[in-house]
């Protein structure tokens, strides 16, 4: 009996098992590739440790071995416009040497420098005789500015100096909490104010670093130790102001360079983030959303914003 017994049990186990087949394994799922951001740029550096050129991966594509510049700009002909403290230099992307000016013997520190729709070259200088100067294509000195700092700190006297449309020039003083703009005679014609109340007055150091005119007639100021960027209208009043009040993480950490992208968003450096990861260039919206950041190891002391998402950024740089 028991033969017929184990062929029973034998039998009714195929007969489950033809009823109710094992499930079959699910293939594995595809790997999902990582999303890209929504927003990318590549960008001009102008910072302590690096200048040259980041691409939208945030890879260096352009290096000058040279760190420690100024200011600076790509020009539309694709040469580099950079200031040191001591020389100016305009370079091809070779390398070759187009235009070249150096620390006048008299003054301490060279500035700001930026090429005009004229073909001069402004530059400035820091010192004994703080002032402004228009150099011609051969470097040559053929307009000065005297500037009306309050410090005899050449360092502190002032930052990024820009040439008007109306002929006049825009000056951010640290020190005085004021952006003036002067007449090529020197003459200051208006003051905008940074230790205004609404931007913590005097108890806050709101150093103006960049001060940019705007299409709107406003002028748009990076506040270095006061953290913030505002917005001022031709009577000095503050109609849009960025803080880390109005950001997740408190990622400005002395504002200093600024741009204004086409789409009406703004650029911020955050030149004293010192941490590896930390957010050293951001881009918010007009209602204070970030959208765009870099993390990377270079700090960012001015910045050019040159392309977004494979497109050259429309128009003149805002900076």
């Amino acid at each position: 009996m028991v033969p017929i017994l184990l062929s029973c049990v034998s039998l009714a186990a195929a007969t489950l098992l033809a009823q109710d087949p094992a499930p079959a394994v699910p293939a594995p799922t595809p790997a999902v590739p990582a999303a890209k951001p929504a927003i990318a740029h590549s960008f001009f550096v102008a910072g302590p440790d690096f200048t040259g050129i980041l691409d939208e991966e945030g890879k260096v594509t352009v290096d000058t071995h040279q760190p420690g510049a100024r200011d600076g700009w790509v020009l539309p002909n694709g040469n580099l416009l950079i200031v040191w403290s001591k020389l100016l230099v305009e370079s091809t992307r070779e390398g070759k040497v187009v235009l070249q000016y150096a620390l006048s013997a008299d003054n301490q520190e060279l500035g700001t420098v930026q090429r005009l729709p004229s073909g001069n070259t402004l530059v400035t200088e820091l010192g004994k005789q703080p002032r402004l100067h228009e150099l011609d294509a051969a470097g040559k000195v053929v307009v000065t500015v005297p500037l009306q700092p309050e410090t005899d700190n050449g360092h502190m006297q002032t930052r990024m100096a820009r040439k008007l449309a109306n002929g006049n020039y825009l000056v951010p003083h640290l020190l005085a909490f004021q952006v003036k703009e002067y007449t090529p005679k020197g003459e200051v014609v208006a003051v905008l104010r940074t230790d205004l109340p609404e931007l913590g007055g005097k108890k806050v150091d709101n150093w103006p670093f960049t001060a940019i005119r705007l299409d709107s007639g406003n002028t748009l100021c990076g506040l270095t130790h006061g953290n913030k960027v505002a917005e001022l209208d031709a009577k000095g009043k503050v109609v849009w102001m960025l803080s880390n009040d109005d950001l997740p993480g408190a990622p400005i950490v002395d504002a200093c360079g600024v741009q204004r992208l086409a789409n009406g968003n703004t650029v911020v450096a955050s030149y004293a983030q010192g941490k590896p990861d930390g957010i050293k260039l951001f881009e918010v919206t007009p209602e204070k959303k970030m959208v765009w950041s870099y993390a990377g190891p270079r700090r960012v002391h001015h910045f050019q914003v040159l392309t977004t998402n494979g497109v050259a950024e429309p128009g003149p740089a805002r900076k």
